[in-house]
């Protein structure tokens, strides 16, 4: 069953699936309380575009990416496929229990998620329990755990997305992925236009990244106008990712950013392009470790970016490139 799983897997659009035993999940899991018969869980991959990231490199077209590797996968391409696997097991007898993430739902009253608008976001109502899909992928054997916590391939570093089936059916599991492709060094960190990452633990602060997930950061934002956030004395910090921001202050920027227009089902257009994600890519790619080889590197000229001192210019003047 399962070489026909992933041969329909294939046919579906997923690009890796690996499989783990319940066994290698901590009694506590959430799966448990999600599904108490599960006997196996089953993990999906599905690539995001090298070629929607491509252009936030160039600095041309910014919504390419949210719609073709966020929202069309998360909201079109993993369901159907979801929906299709989960019969072909439920067709041999099976039950199988579709998870994808639910991307307005958080585990905490504080929480956040970057990639939708902050008061689409429900805090004050009960909570479903929800996997938390990297540490479930990881233990799949899809891949390893990088600085900042994203899951990296072989075969595309950060550039996925995944979902799982939990069933009750029995299935041959796949190793754990020795960890081998993350290094420590730090790209993420330094790619990030906010300081979103801590150097020294990885942690990402999510209501920072959702601030400049957003665009926040003036010099790597050609939608900004140069008088942005004039109620705010400390402007040219929160411009240059260097400002001290807290939930509260996060929602007043937020607010504010309405610099370029959203996507659909809640989605904000990223204007930082997940720069820790490419800055991760371009660092596996040119030490050789990706598997899928492209004719051209993925980064081919120094970064750009506007400077700082554009954003104290008078009202209705354009920020130049430098």
């Amino acid at each position: 069953m399962k070489a026909e799983l992933l041969k329909l897997a294939k046919a579906c659009g997923a690009d890796l699936m690996a499989v783990a035993p319940a066994s290698r999940f901590p009694a506590d899991d959430v799966l448990f309380t999600i599904y108490p018969e599960v006997k196996s869980v089953i993990g999906f991959a599905f690539r995001c575009l090298r070629g929607s990231y491509r252009a936030l490199e160039e600095g041309t077209t910014y919504y390419q990416y949210t719609t073709m590797s966020v929202e069309n996968l998360e909201e079109t391409v993993m369901p159907v496929a979801l929906v299709r696997l989960a019969n072909f097991i439920e067709s041999r007898g099976f039950t199988a229990v579709p998870q994808r993430r639910h991307q307005t739902i958080m585990a905490s009253k504080d929480g956040m998620n970057p990639e939708v608008a902050y008061d689409a976001i429900t805090r004050d109502r009960p909570q479903e329990p929800q996997l938390d899909f990297d540490a479930t992928a990881v233990r799949c054997g899809l891949g390893e755990k990088g600085f900042h916590g994203a899951l990296l391939t072989d075969d595309f570093g950060p550039f996925q997305r995944v979902c799982f089936l939990l069933t009750d059916a029995e299935i041959a599991p796949d190793p754990l992925v020795t960890p081998h492709l993350c290094d420590h060094c730090g790209a993420c960190v330094k790619g990030c236009p906010g300081n979103c990452i801590d150097a020294t633990t990885g942690a990402v602060d999510a209501w920072r990244c959702a601030v400049y997930y957003n665009g926040a950061n003036g010099t790597k934002n050609p939608f900004m106008p140069p008088d942005a956030f004039p109620d705010f004395p400390d402007r040219l910090k929160i411009i240059a990712g260097e400002a001290e921001i807290d939930p509260e202050k996060a929602r007043r920027i937020l607010d504010e950013i309405f610099f370029y227009p959203p996507a659909q089902h809640s989605y904000v257009c990223s204007i930082c392009g997940r720069a820790c994600d490419r800055a991760c890519y371009s660092h596996l790619e040119e030490k050789g470790l990706l598997r899928k080889r492209f004719k051209t590197p993925f980064r081919t000229r120094p970064e750009w970016r506007f400077p700082l001192s554009d954003f104290a210019a008078p009202s209705g003047a354009c920020p130049s490139e430098s």
